[in-house]
């Protein structure tokens, strides 16, 4: 379903990619065993995080492995910003759906970098690349983007789905009648294989929360 291309492997040769794919959970507004989880795992980022600064947070090893690939391209982690604004600001996780606010819980909890995708949007096979500078894709808020020189991307076989820096794409994003869903995780030098699985697993049981018989058709991370 997902291959690394050989410019990855030549230029990124530290870094994997996971995939998840889960089919049968309907894409619902929100569920109460989500919104318990949802502000449980606010009050535990608090008590972890207590006290550290924005400084301190980037030193945090997950943190700064991405903050460390951002910097290339004079940007900031912006699930580090968002977890700046649970954390230090005392505000709620916000999202629009249930398959998304998993997905964010995900994210804050490990810190790793995730994008969700309507399954029945893709045209399979996926491929994991390495930006050269001349790609283009229409990104979540409709505004076409040009990817920088060594961006990481993921491309199904009609276009690309999600960049590191610029993230998401629009024609395959989680909609409110998504029924079956893919999730990809970044994950640069730094990140382990087994950090990416562990991440993805959680991921899989927010969303369990509000779809108990969701049917996990893949799990995979590619080195």
């Amino acid at each position: 379903m997902i291959r690394v291309s050989p410019s990855w492997r030549t230029l990124e040769p530290n870094s994997s990619v996971g995939l998840l794919v889960i089919k049968g959970a309907l894409n619902i507004p929100d569920h109460p065993e989500l919104q318990n989880a949802k502000r449980a795992l606010e009050e535990e980022l608090r008590g972890r995080y207590a006290g550290m600064d924005r400084k301190v947070l980037r030193e945090e090893p997950v943190l700064a492995a991405y903050d460390a690939f951002y910097r290339r391209f004079r940007k900031s982690y912006h699930v580090q910003l968002q977890l700046e604004s649970v954390v230090i600001k005392g505000k709620p996780i916000f999202s629009p759906s249930a398959l998304v606010t998993c997905m964010f819980m995900a994210e804050l909890e490990t810190g790793l970098l995730t994008a969700a995708h309507d399954f029945d949007a893709l045209n399979l096979p996926l491929m994991a690349e390495i930006a050269d500078g001349e790609e283009t894709y229409q990104k979540l808020n409709g505004i076409e983007q040009q990817l920088k020189v060594g961006d990481m991307y993921i491309r199904d076989q009609q276009g690309i789905l999600s960049s590191v820096i610029y993230g998401p794409d629009r024609r395959t994003q989680i909609l409110p009648g998504t029924v079956n869903s893919v999730f990809t995780t970044y994950g640069p030098p730094g990140v382990s294989v087994s950090q990416i699985e562990t991440q993805l697993e959680k991921l899989e049981g927010y969303i369990r929360l509000f779809a108990p018989k969701a049917v996990r058709e893949q799990l995979v991370v590619l080195p």
